[in-house]
């Protein structure tokens, strides 16, 4: 379902029961903004395959127009094998995402778990084609839930402003 809004912008879905003043989250553009890769010694590792993996998360925003938002997941990986690095990627994949009359909650949440969860499948391939290209097995990123990082976010802001009070 789609629908056209007065200035123009489709693919708007109305949150709100249909209501074209409700509230409105809607895509319109995917794209990789960065990424990099980097492995010192190529493919060759020394041993058996069995790397350390470390998998770093960062969701950013950036404000394109009153009703326009830039959200950047950036996906950091790090393989090491006995302290030595194997490899490095890091990918900041972007989406514009149009967020019309939501309340300071409701993008907020959007911006912590609606947003990456559309981004990540994005990311993950990008991550994956990366390693795959750089000559190492195969690498899938495990599913991250968004939903659940968002709360225990909100639960250790609330936490702190207790530990202030």
């Amino acid at each position: 379902m789609t629908t056209q809004t007065n200035d123009g912008a489709s693919g708007a879905i109305p949150l709100g029961g249909g209501d074209p003043n409700g509230p409105q989250l809607a895509l319109q553009a995917v794209y990789l903004k960065d990424c990099s890769y980097e492995a010192p010694n190529g493919p060759r590792v020394e041993g058996a395959w069995n790397p350390q993996i470390n998998l770093d998360l960062h969701t950013g925003v950036n404000t394109l127009t009153t009703d326009m938002r830039e959200i950047v997941l950036t996906i950091t990986v790090s393989a090491k094998q006995n302290e030595s690095t194997i490899f490095l990627v890091e990918v900041k994949q972007a989406g514009a995402f149009l967020m019309r009359n939501l309340s300071d909650e409701e993008a907020r949440r959007a911006i912590g778990t609606v947003c990456p969860n559309v981004l990540f499948p994005y990311a993950r391939a990008a991550v994956s084609q990366l390693v795959t290209q750089g000559g190492f097995p195969q690498f899938l990123l495990p599913p991250v839930n968004f939903d659940l990082l968002y709360a225990r976010s909100l639960a250790e802001q609330q936490q702190a402003a207790a530990a202030k009070n």
